[in-house]
């Protein structure tokens, strides 16, 4: 099965969805627009403050690395679609891009989205890789996020166990995820044997202490009249 993660459609989708104003994503009075700004809102969550060297794993096409730019020298983000980060290169470098959205049937247009005003491009370095096999030599951060990434993965424990070597004692971590687990994406016998909350506590609290706990929401366009909107379980932790 083709990797739906590199097709031109979904690249333009995750462009929308991390960089697009609400304006562009839906034109409906009272729509849900708590669900907007999700890669911005999920790094308000660590503490204030600069710090070193920060990580995006599973970052897409980069909103949420450019944000984490603000407060930290060098951000290194990674996804495992050369789509995405080669998407996330183009904004790097120009600022913005133009994105094709789909409104119904095979009705397009186009706009261009932007890279924040305030962000620092030139601390981010997009690589593609793998979080379930991620190099040896990427060393500690002071914060790593991993956003919608642990249902998405082959193993997901492979990462997990990872963290508390990426995580610099006193770092912070943030998860989260929709708890959506597919077989298509991650065999049923590497899920949670239960609450997803209550297996990330007894994998991780070995590690890290967990700091809070919350729902996030987001909204992804498909069509000018079809979307989706999703409740993100987001837990922050701080290495011990």
């Amino acid at each position: 099965m083709a990797n739906i993660y590199e097709t031109e459609r979904l690249k333009d989708e995750y462009l929308l969805f991390h960089y697009g104003k609400p304006e562009q994503i839906h034109s409906w009075g009272g729509g849900p627009d708590r669900a907007l700004d999700f890669p911005k809102r999920i790094v308000e969550r660590f503490s204030l403050g600069d710090v070193s060297r920060a990580l995006d794993l599973g970052c897409a096409v980069g909103r949420s690395a450019f944000e984490m730019s603000r407060a930290a020298e060098e951000v290194v983000a990674i996804d495992y679609s050369h789509s995405f980060v080669e998407a996330g290169k183009v904004m790097q470098e120009h600022g913005r891009c133009e994105v094709s959205r789909l409104n119904e049937g095979k009705m397009l247009d186009s706009v261009h989205v932007e890279v924040p005003a305030d962000a620092y491009p030139s601390r981010i370095k997009f690589e593609q890789g793998n979080a379930m096999d991620l190099r040896k030599d990427l060393g500690e951060f002071d914060r790593v996020l991993a956003a919608n990434l642990l249902c998405r993965l082959g193993d997901p424990s492979l990462l997990l166990a990872r963290l508390p070597g990426l995580v610099k004692v006193g770092g912070e971590l943030v998860l989260t995820t929709p708890c959506t687990w597919l077989e298509e994406f991650t065999p049923s016998n590497y899920w949670p044997p239960g609450d997803t909350l209550e297996w990330l506590k007894m994998e991780l609290g070995g590690y890290f202490e967990l700091l809070e706990e919350h729902d996030e929401p987001f909204l992804i366009r498909e069509t000018a009249r079809k979307f989706q909107w999703t409740v993100a379980l987001l837990t922050k932790w701080r290495r011990i």
